[in-house]
């Protein structure tokens, strides 16, 4: 190999070892940047000639080896809408372009991003620090489901949230083998029953006004709740049981009413029965009522629709607890007034959320994960983002991977091993400077030879 050739050689080694450098100071200067993927630096011997008996060294090339796939450590935040993603993929997010009519414009190339520092902007777009804007599914505020299947820009609405009617009461309850009503007598037999001649009714359909004081003696608290109708508007429905019947061989029977109208008198209906009997053999209802529905059901003048009242399996028993009390388990309902927007968080399957003013919180969209067959071979963009290429592959949505809320990645740059680096390379480089001047120096010495 020439003299020319070793100065070539070690021309290439400066060079690689400058484009080292520069990966270093890439990393070191990135190492507090959110969701930020340091950039290794890989040497490839370029030969131009080399057999069993002869070697010609021609160069050293310097390639950037990505770190894409290797994940940061994940810090909590303060910030409710700061997210981080646990696992492998990128969060899918949007550029704008430009503004039109006061509204962000977006180019249509996805770019995909770990930096989850996202925030709620003026036009209701969660946008991180970088500018770039988040993707994800809407989603349904009444059902919970997904609406559609293609990820678009997330944005959330600032409008009230609508009333909803209830349509569901759940209710559990545990009723009391022997009632201890206000006129039950152990020593008078069925004295802790209610009968049609108590009210002075042909049967227990409703209960007149004027009879609200002995369906009161002869009847237990089964708690109340308060419900919506379609305009929010909350009634508090109350629930009364009363047992009707001791069956022979064991069996009891009871029904449940709840207050229909307060303001009835006379014989007008104050209470109505929801038309249901609750059969019990040793404790559980037989046969049994998971649910019913409750055609109409009006409370002081207010009609709710129909009104299932739910439950579950088995959930109403007569098990004794000596209290001669009803035991409520469970009583809620699913209506609610409307609200206005106080505030978004993500939940931890990846849910956005909203809080409203009044108390509901509503999963508003969910976040979209996208991850690719050569993750390394992402072709990096300005802002902590990168856009596909041929060698990494199309994205595809993935659920492998799990998203942190109020959490953010950092970078996955470690400062000891970037400074360890740092000297090698420095040391790498002068070694190669060296090699310049002695080669320098023999050239003179050859010149030197005529003399």
């Amino acid at each position: 190999m020439s003299f020319y050739g070793s100065m070539t050689t070690a021309v290439t080694g400066i060079r690689a070892q400058s484009s080292a450098l520069g990966n270093i100071s890439d990393n070191i200067a990135n190492s507090q940047t959110t969701g930020f993927k340091r950039t290794e630096t890989s040497f490839e011997d370029i030969v131009t000639a080399s057999s069993s008996r002869n070697h010609l060294p021609g160069a050293v090339l310097a390639t950037p080896s990505y770190t894409n796939t290797v994940q940061g450590s994940i810090d909590a935040s303060s910030t409710k809408t700061h997210m981080a993603i646990n696992g492998s993929g990128y969060f899918i997010v949007s550029s704008p372009v430009a503004t039109v009519d006061g509204r962000p414009v977006y180019d249509e190339v996805d770019y995909y991003t770990r930096r989850g520092d996202f925030s709620l902007d003026k036009y209701g777009y969660l946008t991180n620090q970088s500018g770039y804007s988040l993707q994800g599914l809407m989603v349904d505020p009444e059902t919970g489901n997904p609406i559609g299947d293609t990820p678009d820009l997330i944005r959330i609405s600032r409008d009230f949230l609508k009333a909803r009617p209830t349509d569901v009461i759940s209710y559990e309850a545990n009723l009391p083998s022997y009632p201890k009503t206000a006129v039950a007598d152990p020593d008078i037999a069925n004295s802790e029953l209610l009968t049609p001649g108590d009210l002075g009714t042909a049967d227990l359909s409703v209960v007149p006004a004027n009879q609200e004081t002995a369906f009161l003696d002869r009847s237990l608290s089964g708690g109340a709740v308060t419900a919506y109708d379609t305009l929010g508007q909350p009634i508090s429905v109350q629930l009364r049981w009363a047992k009707v019947d001791n069956e022979a061989g064991g069996g009891d029977q009871w029904q449940l009413f709840y207050k229909s109208d307060d303001s009835a008198t006379g014989g007008a209906a104050k209470w109505t029965n929801v038309g249901q009997d609750y059969n019990f053999t040793d404790g559980q209802m037989d046969p049994p009522v998971n649910s019913l529905t409750v055609t109409g059901m009006t409370v002081n003048g207010v009609n709710l629709g129909d009104v299932t009242i739910d439950h579950g399996a088995a959930s109403i028993t007569q098990w004794d607890e000596g209290n001669g009390t009803v035991t409520v388990n469970n009583l809620d309902q699913t209506g609610y007034p409307s609200g206005s927007l106080v505030g978004i968080a993500v939940a931890e399957n990846g849910r956005i959320t909203g809080t409203y003013s009044n108390g509901k919180t509503v999963d508003l969209a969910e976040v979209s994960l996208a991850n690719f067959g050569n993750a390394n071979a992402l072709n990096k963009v300005d802002g902590t983002a990168f856009e596909a290429t041929q060698e990494s592959g199309e994205a595809f949505l993935t659920r492998g991977a799990e998203v942190v809320g109020s959490s953010l990645e950092a970078s996955n740059v470690d400062l000891a091993d970037e400074f360890a680096k740092l000297i090698t390379t420095q040391q790498a480089y002068t070694a190669g400077s060296r090699i310049i001047t002695a080669v320098d120096q023999l050239t003179q010495e050859t010149l030197n030879m005529k003399r």
